[in-house]
C-alpha cells in the first residue's frame, strides 16, 4: 500500500500542477472545449485513484469539482470567474492534503464543505444534481476515457535507481574510450576494430536511451506559473497578461527541481514591483495590462529560460544609492562601477530593491539566493536590462549529466573540448584556401570566399601562446553555435574525437561564461567543455551570418591558390566510420543541407540546394546521424560539372603524402597513404566525375551550348525532346524565340526538311525523323527516339561545328 500512496502523491502532484495551469488559460478563453475536457480529465483521475485507496476527503472535492466541469461540458453551467476560483480552491485543498499524506501517511479529519459550496452555481445557489449512473456505476463518456488509457502504456521508476543507472552507463562509456584508446595503440586486427565498433554502437544506444528517461518537458516546470500570476496580480489590483513559449524543450528532472523555486521567485519579482501600477504605466505612455513571458530554447548542451516583462526595468543608480545606503559599498567604489556591475549589486546577501516589506518582496531574501541555487547547478544568471521599459532575466543551465560527442583540441598548452554537434569544418589557418586579415583591431578568416569573424582561443581565455605550439600547424574550427551564427576558433592543434561524460564546473569557472562544464577524458586529465556563444560574449564579437558578402576576388585568389598547390589533402570520415581523404582543390565547399533534400529518382540519389539539383554519390538515401535532421556534403568541381558525396563529418586537413600505393584497378579509391601512421584511402576524383558526367551532371551555367528547335509544328520538340537536352546539359530555344544569341547547333523536326532559312549559315543541322528506318545509305537524319545517336551527333556538331 505504501508503494501505491506514493505513486498516487507523484501522480497527483503531476495533475495539479498541470491543472493550476490549464484552468488559469481556460479562463482567458471559455470557448475552448479542448482545454475544457482536459482539465476535466485530470480531476476524474484523482478521483478514481484516490477512491480506490479508500482517501475519503480527496474523493469528495475531486468529485464536486469534477461535478461543476460536467455541467458546463454538458451546457448546464456557464464559465465564469467564480467557477474557475473555486476550482481552484479545490487545487488548493488537493494540495494540503497530498503534503499531509506524504508526511503523515493518513488523510487528515478535517471540514470541506466550505470549499466545496464555493463551486456552487450563483444562479441556483446549489450544485447540479450528477448525472444517473447504472448498477451502482457512473457512466462515463468515451472522451473521459482518453487520458487513462495514454498512461497504462508507462510505469514509475524511482530516481535514485535511474540514477544507478546512468552512473552506471557513465562508466561504461568512460571504460569504451579508454578501451578504444588501447585498440588503436595496440594495432589490433580488422576483426577486433570490427566487433569493437559495434559494442560501441550498442552503448551509444543504450545511453541515449537512459538519458532520455531522466527528460522531462519544460512546460511542466512552467505549469504553475500561470495561476501565480493570476492570483498575484488579482491581490495587487494589477492587470498582466503571461505567455510561455518553448514548452517542448526537455530538461532533466532533477535540473528541474533545482531551477522551480528560482524560477517561481523570478516571477514573483517581477509582478510585485517589475510591473508599475495601473496609474503609473498610463503615466509612462504604457499599456495598462503588462506583459510577462517566459521562453525556453536550448542552445548546445545547455537550455536558456528567459525571463522578460515590459515593467520599470531597473536603475543602475538606484541600486547604487540603495547599496550605499546600506553600506553594502562605499560611495567611493560606487563612483568607479560599471553599469554593468551597478546592476549585478542586486545579487549581494540581503540587498533589496523594494520600497517596503510586503509578503512577496523586500525582506532582504532574493537574488542572492537565487543565484547561488543556479549556480549549485552549474548555471548562471544573466541580467539584460532596458531602464523604463522592461528587464531580462537569463538563466543558463546545462541540460543534465550527460554524454555528448566532443572534439578535443589544445591551446596555451592545455586540452578543451568543443561539441561536435557545433562544428562544422576544421582547417588548417595556413591551408591554401584561408586568408586572415585584421580588420578593425580584430581579424576576419576567409574560407573560400565566406567570411568569419576570427577569435584565436588563448586570447579570449587570458593565456599566453605556448612555445612549444607548431604555428605552422595551427587549426581553424568553423563552429556554428546557433541558427544563424558562425565563426572561426584558431586553436594550436586538433586532438581526436571522443563521448564525453559532462559534469557542472564549479560556480567560479562557469561564472566566467567561458565553459559549459567540465569531462574527464580516457587519459584521466580533467577538461573544460567550451561554451562555444559564451565566447562569443566574452569576446564580445558579432557572428551573425546576415549581411556578410561574399569576396568574389578572394574567392577567385582562393581557388587560384588552390589549383597552384594540390598538396592539400581533407581527411573526412563517412557514415560507417571509415576514414577516407580527397585533395582539397576539387572541392568547391563542404555544406549541411536538410537530409530532406535528398531524394531518389530513376535510380538515383539528388539532392535539392536552392534552386539546383545535383548528383549524389551513394547507392541509397544517406542516413542522417543520431539527432540530427542535416546530412554533411562535398561539392566536387571540376569546372564544369558538380557532384556531392555524402560524409559524416571533417576531421582535417593535412599535406598529401608523397608516398602513395596505387590501386589495383581503377575504381572509387585511387591508392592509400600514411596520415600520422594510418592508412587512409584516397578518393579518385576522375573516377568519381567520369561516372556522373555523362548522364547526371549539366555544364556550368552559361557554358552550356544552346539548341534552337526548328519545325515544332506539333509541339512534340518543345514537350517531348526539350526535356532531354536540359536534362543533357543544354539549353533550348525555340524558332520564334526573339533574342540576338547566335545557336550553337539546329535540330530540325519536320521529315521533309522543313524551313531553316532564318538560320545563319554557319550554324550545323541536326534533322530527326519520325520514321524508324533510314530511307537510305546517304540519308544523314536520326530517329528522334534513338536517344544515345541523338547525344553522339549533339557531341560532334557542337564540337566541330559542321554539318
Amino acid at each position: 500500500m505504501d508503494d501505491l500512496l506514493n505513486d498516487f502523491l507523484a501522480e497527483t502532484a503531476e495533475i495539479l500542477a498541470e491543472a493550476g495551469g490549464a484552468l488559469v488559460a481556460w479562463e482567458a478563453d471559455p470557448a475552448d472545449r479542448a482545454q475544457l475536457d482536459a482539465i476535466f480529465r485530470l480531476v476524474h483521475t484523482i478521483k478514481g485513484s484516490s477512491g480506490f485507496l479508500a482517501l475519503p476527503r480527496v474523493t469528495a472535492l475531486a468529485h464536486a469539482a469534477e461535478d461543476a466541469l460536467d455541467q458546463v461540458r454538458r451546457g448546464q453551467r456557464a464559465a465564469d470567474a467564480a467557477l474557475v476560483t473555486g476550482v481552484l480552491g479545490i487545487v488548493d485543498r488537493l494540495n494540503m492534503l497530498c503534503t499531509a499524506l506524504g508526511q503523515d501517511g493518513t488523510e487528515p479529519a478535517g471540514d470541506d464543505r466550505a470549499v466545496i459550496a464555493a463551486l456552487a452555481d450563483r444562479e441556483t445557489g446549489q450544485a447540479a444534481e450528477r448525472p444517473p449512473e447504472a448498477a451502482g456505476v457512473q457512466l462515463r463518456r468515451e472522451d473521459d476515457l482518453q487520458g487513462d488509457l495514454q498512461s497504462w502504456r508507462s510505469i514509475r521508476v524511482p530516481l535514485p535507481l535511474l540514477d544507478s543507472v546512468m552512473t552506471a552507463v557513465t562508466d561504461i562509456v568512460l571504460v569504451r574510450n579508454e578501451f578504444a584508446r588501447m585498440l588503436r595503440e595496440s594495432g589490433a586486427s580488422p576483426a577486433v576494430i570490427a566487433s569493437f565498433d559495434r559494442l560501441s554502437d550498442s552503448i551509444a544506444g543504450m545511453r541515449q536511451s537512459v538519458s532520455q528517461m531522466r527528460m522531462q518537458r519544460i512546460d511542466k516546470l512552467f505549469a504553475p506559473l500561470p495561476r501565480i500570476v493570476r492570483d498575484l496580480a488579482q491581490d495587487m489590483g494589477k492587470k498582466i497578461a503571461f505567455q510561455t513559449s518553448g514548452g517542448e524543450v526537455e530538461l532533466d528532472r532533477e535540473m528541474m527541481e533545482n531551477i522551480r523555486d528560482p524560477l517561481i521567485h523570478i516571477v514573483r519579482n517581477a509582478i510585485d514591483h517589475g510591473i508599475e501600477t495601473l496609474e503609473d504605466r498610463v503615466a509612462a505612455g504604457k499599456d495598462i495590462t503588462a506583459t510577462i513571458s517566459v521562453a525556453a530554447r536550448q542552445s548546445g548542451n545547455q537550455i536558456e529560460i528567459e525571463v522578460r516583462d515590459d515593467g520599470r526595468g531597473l536603475s543602475p543608480e538606484a541600486i547604487t544609492a540603495k547599496a550605499v545606503a546600506s553600506r553594502a559599498i562605499t560611495a567611493a567604489e560606487a563612483r568607479t562601477m560599471s553599469p554593468k556591475e551597478k546592476l549585478e549589486l542586486i545579487f549581494r546577501p540581503g540587498f533589496s530593491t523594494a520600497a517596503k516589506i510586503t509578503a512577496v518582496s523586500g525582506r532582504g531574501v532574493g537574488m542572492d539566493i537565487v543565484k547561488a541555487n543556479i549556480e549549485k547547478i552549474g548555471g548562471i544568471v544573466e541580467l539584460r536590462n532596458d531602464e523604463g521599459r522592461g528587464l531580462t532575466i537569463l538563466l543558463r543551465v546545462p541540460m543534465t549529466l550527460t554524454i555528448i560527442s566532443g572534439l578535443m583540441v589544445r591551446a596555451a598548452g592545455q586540452y578543451f573540448a568543443i561539441p561536435r554537434g557545433a562544428v562544422r569544418e576544421i582547417l588548417l589557418e595556413n591551408g591554401d584556401t584561408v586568408r586572415i586579415d585584421r580588420v578593425g583591431g580584430g581579424e576576419l578568416a576567409t574560407v573560400r570566399g565566406e567570411q568569419y569573424p576570427l577569435l584565436r582561443l588563448e586570447d579570449v581565455i587570458g593565456r599566453e601562446h605556448d612555445a612549444a605550439d607548431d604555428a605552422d600547424d595551427r587549426a581553424l574550427v568553423i563552429i556554428r553555435p546557433g541558427q544563424g551564427q558562425s565563426y572561426a576558433l584558431s586553436v594550436a592543434a586538433i586532438h581526436d574525437h571522443e563521448e564525453l561524460v559532462i559534469k557542472p564546473a564549479a560556480p567560479m569557472i562557469m561564472a566566467t561564461g567561458l565553459y559549459a562544464g567540465t569531462t574527464l577524458p580516457d587519459n584521466g586529465r580533467p577538461v573544460l567543455l567550451l561554451d562555444v556563444q559564451g565566447l562569443l560574449a566574452v569576446a564580445r564579437i558579432d557572428a551573425a551570418e546576415a549581411g556578410r558578402r561574399r569576396d568574389g576576388a578572394a574567392e577567385a585568389e582562393a581557388q587560384a591558390s588552390a589549383a597552384r598547390g594540390a598538396a592539400q589533402l581533407l581527411l573526412f570520415r563517412e557514415a560507417a566510420g571509415r576514414m577516407r581523404g580527397i585533395r582539397l582543390s576539387v572541392i568547391e565547399r563542404v555544406e549541411e543541407v536538410p537530409a530532406a533534400a535528398l531524394f531518389e529518382s530513376a535510380g538515383r540519389i539528388q539532392v535539392r540546394i536552392g534552386d539546383d539539383i545535383y548528383p549524389v554519390h551513394a547507392a541509397k538515401l544517406p542516413a542522417a546521424p543520431d539527432g540530427q535532421s542535416t546530412q554533411k556534403l562535398m561539392r566536387l568541381h571540376d569546372g564544369q560539372a558538380m557532384l556531392c558525396y555524402p560524409i559524416a563529418e571533417v576531421v582535417d586537413i593535412v599535406r598529401l603524402p608523397d608516398a602513395v600505393q596505387p590501386a589495383a584497378a581503377p575504381g572509387l579509391i585511387a591508392g592509400v597513404v600514411l596520415v600520422g601512421g594510418e592508412p587512409v584511402e584516397l578518393i579518385d576524383p576522375f573516377w568519381l566525375m567520369e561516372q556522373y558526367a555523362r548522364r547526371d551532371t549539366a555544364p556550368v551555367a552559361g557554358h552550356a551550348p544552346l539548341c534552337r528547335l526548328a519545325a515544332d509544328d506539333d509541339g512534340w520538340g518543345e514537350n517531348f525532346l526539350a526535356p532531354l537536352l536540359r536534362s543533357a546539359g543544354y539549353r533550348v530555344a525555340a524558332t520564334a524565340a526573339e533574342d540576338d544569341e547566335t545557336p550553337d547547333v539546329l535540330l530540325c523536326l519536320a521529315d521533309d526538311g522543313g524551313d531553316i532559312a532564318p538560320v545563319v549559315d554557319a550554324v550545323p543541322v541536326i534533322r530527326l525523323r519520325t520514321a524508324v528506318a533510314a530511307t537510305g545509305p546517304d540519308d544523314d537524319t536520326v530517329y528522334r527516339y534513338d536517344r544515345q545517336a541523338l547525344l553522339d551527333a549533339l557531341a560532334q556538331r557542337v564540337g566541330g561545328r559542321g554539318v
